[in-house]
């Protein structure tokens, strides 16, 4: 099998899949949250998951399993316990800092999440991630918002990493990549971003 990959790639028979660069406008996550928000009927917070997923470039089971015990509020630090690694399935915790620099703030996301809802799970978001990408999908149809997935706002996030100064050394201790060229990969930068790190070198 491994004779036969040599002998397709140096035929050009098979390479590299697309890399998939759908991000998001500003205006469809707007939309998308006041969707979520202005529906009684929807009983999972999904406008503020939706602007989590953003602020922490998490994956939306990630999400969905993680506790409160697991929140520093003093440190602003997030411990993901069991994060995905093709190398370990299990004890891949990672702390993570909780920034407010791609237009959500993290922390203010679970304190505003806990003010609201008091219960027995741990949970800070206590759904099933399945349900919630359900959620994501339907409501991506009934706006008319085309080719996004839930799972599009991660490298969303770690775009606005990148496009808020981060070197790609500091996106990876947000996103877990130990491999630099994974975020590398994800990133789909906007032209316009550009202003800001040029306005802070400039003071």
């Amino acid at each position: 099998m491994n004779l036969a990959r040599i002998a397709l790639k140096r035929l050009g028979l098979v390479g590299k899949g697309n890399e998939r660069d759908r991000r998001p406008t500003d205006d469809e996550l707007a939309k998308l949250v006041a969707h979520f928000d202005g529906n009684p009927r929807q009983l999972i917070p999904m406008g503020r998951i939706v602007k989590f997923a953003v602020a922490t470039a998490m994956r939306q089971e990630e999400i969905c399993r993680v506790s409160r015990s697991d929140v520093n509020t003093r440190t602003k630090m997030l411990t993901i316990r069991d994060r995905k690694d093709p190398r370990e399935k299990k004890g891949n915790d990672q702390r993570i800092p909780l920034l407010a620099v791609s237009g959500f703030d993290a922390l203010a996301l679970i304190e505003e999440k806990r003010a609201i809802r008091g219960n027995e799970d741990d949970r800070i978001f206590p759904y099933h991630h399945k349900s919630a990408e359900t959620a994501f999908t339907r409501a991506c149809h009934d706006l008319g918002i085309k080719d996004l997935h839930f799972h599009d706002l991660r490298p969303e996030g770690t775009s606005r990493l990148f496009e808020a100064g981060f070197a790609v050394e500091q996106v990876a201790l947000v996103t877990g990549h130990k491999d630099w060229k994974m975020p590398r990969r994800y990133t789909h930068l906007k032209p316009q971003s550009l202003h800001a790190p040029a306005a802070s070198r400039a003071a």
